[in-house]
Order: structure tokens, then sequence, then C-alpha cells
């Protein structure tokens, strides 16, 4: 049978019984076995994981795998029986009132299939290190009888606001999940970026993998976590590397210091937007992980190119519109508002929406 949970989730799956199989989503593609292992089970000893992997109960699409295979969007990893230690009884989980209150001011649609939200800066979409609260965890307010509540589809950064979509059953984000990952849901960001880029219209084609980035602002590597936590730009065939495809159109400049963009990442790789204006030498304004220049930067120094003072400090990115198919016929099609620090910027500058956004008029990849 095919594991009902959602593939993007990052909290850990219930140890299988029996043979179970598993679907890979986007959130998961790239990763090796052996990780995806650990993310969905992590009590299970690595001897034993060995173990069934080696003897061939682990099957990546139907065939024998190894712990160094790497999985790809949309294969299935079939799982045999687990023995795991005892665990510690769960807790409880409470649940605040409060929460279900602030999803539906989030709310932008619903039906009473999906619900679309305008997530806020810095809002957590999913629990991690430190994190305490996030959509993922508030979403048990939304919790019927039986316990079935609303589950992500998709995910955004903690400082992207914008555009989030949910599914109120399984069933639904499995459907809405496969349409991701065929790539029918048209995606369209906006962003303040330092310069210009030439052209006016284009599309970035890179690879990218995790790694170890600029490091500190001399150029250094190893500079800690954050940079481990980077995307960096690679070669094809390297490890771990992927090929991501993002197109972009100006929507307005004030030149030649900032542009404002409207992009549409084709692929959906792990800090796509932010690594990809980076790597053209347009970084997003505010932006604390990519847009780190060496002090010998020329645009440090030149006020004619400098960013103008003003701006606040915060990641100038967000989900501003989703179209994709209905699952059960129709379309959903979501726009969201400015958040209040791009507002305030967009202000500064005059910026007006266009009756007509470029990237529209983007060729398809």
């Amino acid at each position: 049978m095919v594991n009902p949970k959602n593939p993007d989730r990052a909290t850990s799956a219930a140890p299988p019984e029996k043979v179970a199989v598993y679907a890979i989503g986007e959130d998961e593609a790239g990763m090796r076995l052996d990780r995806w292992f650990r993310r969905r089970f992590p009590d299970l000893p690595q001897s034993h994981l060995n173990k069934i992997v080696r003897k061939g109960e682990v099957r990546v699409d139907g065939k024998r795998a190894e712990i160094s295979t790497r999985l790809e969007l949309g294969q299935t990893v079939r799982a045999p029986p687990l023995r795991l230690p005892p665990r510690a009884a769960p807790e409880v989980k409470r649940v605040d009132p409060a929460d279900a209150e602030a999803i539906r001011a989030m709310t932008l649609y619903e039906d009473k299939d999906v619900i679309v939200l305008n997530k806020p800066y810095g809002l957590a979409v999913q629990g991690g290190s430190g994190t305490k609260r996030h959509i993922d965890g508030m979403l048990e307010a939304l919790a019927d009888k039986d316990g079935t509540r609303p589950v992500l589809v998709h995910r955004l950064d903690r400082d992207t606001s914008g555009v989030l979509l949910l599914a109120k059953s399984r069933k639904m984000a499995a459907d809405l999940g496969e349409i991701f990952r065929s790539r029918q849901a048209r995606k369209i960001y906006w962003a303040l970026v330092e310069g210009v880029p030439k052209p006016a219209q284009g599309r970035i084609s890179m690879f990218l993998a995790k790694g170890e980035g600029m490091g500190d602002e001399r150029g250094a590597k190893g500079a800690g976590r954050a940079d481990i936590e980077r995307m960096r730009v690679a070669k094809h065939g390297d490890p771990d590397a992927q090929h991501s495809l993002t197109l972009y159109a100006v929507v307005d400049k004030v030149a030649p210091r900032l542009a404002w963009l409207s992009m549409r990442p084709i692929t959906g790789r792990t800090h796509q937007l932010r690594a990809h204006c980076e790597a053209i030498g347009h970084p997003i304004v505010g932006d604390p992980k990519y847009n780190r220049k060496p002090v010998n930067d020329p645009a440090r120094h030149d006020p004619l190119r400098a960013v103008p003072p003003g701006l606040e400090a915060k990641l100038h990115l967000m989900a501003r519109r989703l179209v994709l198919p209905h699952p059960r016929g129709g379309t959903i099609d979501v726009t969201a508002p400015l958040p209040e620090h791009m507002k305030a910027s967009f202000a500064m500058f005059g910026f007006e929406t266009p009756a007509r956004d470029p990237i529209e008029d983007a060729p398809d990849a």
C-alpha cells in the first residue's frame, strides 16, 4: 500500500509494521537513501538499515538499492517491517485555540478541499532546531474529532511571505502533490534585487548543490552551519548537484541601484531563487544568507550603485501568485498582497503594480 503521509512533511513517520511504500516528494528529491531513512525514522539503528538494504528488503521503484542511492522526484521506496527500539510515551499535543484564529486571519481562499494562506514574514512553515511556532504545528488547531487536519502541500522559507497551499485531506494533498511534481503549478515570486539584471527578461539555468558557501565576508571557508545550509553553484556530475531553472523579468527599476523582479521557478530546489539571484550578481535585498558581499566589492563603496538607505533589513522576496488546476476541476488562482516591509519599499520608489506582470510573457522553458 502507499503510505498516506504527505511526503513533504519533515516530521518522522510511524515505523511500518508490514511492508509499506512511500512516494518521494519534491522536498525529498536528491536525498541519499540513508538520509531519507534517518529523516523518516530517526530511531532506526544504522546497523539495521545496513542489513535490510544489503539483503535487498529495501527497494526503489521495485529495484534493489544501495545506501548511497540518490532518490528522485516521483520514485517510490519500499520499506520492510522495521524493528525500532522502544520509544518514550509521545508527548501530548497542546493546541492553542488562538492558532485557529490566526490561520483564519491568513486565509486568502478556501473551499471544501483546500486552503490558501498568506504566510507572513518570519513565521516558519515547519518545525526545526529552535523553532517552536510554525504553520504545520498551528494546523493542529483545525483538526476535526477524528484528528484529520489540513496538511502542507509545499513550503516557503521562514522569511519568504505569500501564497501557501494546504489540503484538507491526505488524498487531496496527494493529488495536489502530483500536480506540483508534473510542473502544472505556476508559481510567481516578486523580489527587490541589487542592481539591474541584463537582459531585462531571461532565464537562469545552473546546477545547485548543498554545501559550504561563501564563508565569511573575507571569503573564508568553513564559517559554520549557516554556510553548510547554503546552496552553492555546482557542475553537472558533482555530488548532490541538481539542475535548476528560473525565468525572470524586470518589472521596474531604480537604475543602476535596484530592480523589481518577477520570477517563475520551473524547478523547485532549496533556496533556488535566492541562490540564483546571488549567482548572477544581483542578490535579493535583505537576504542574510545569499547577500554577503566581500569588503572589496565596488558596490559597497560606490554611492551610485549602493542600495538606497531606508530599506528594512528584511528579505525582500514573496510568493506573489499561485495558479494550478484544481483536482476537482477548474483552476486555483490566488494572489497575495505585499508584506508590510515590501509595501514600504515599493512606496519609497514609487513602484506600482502593472496591469500585466511581464513574467506572463516569458516563454515557457
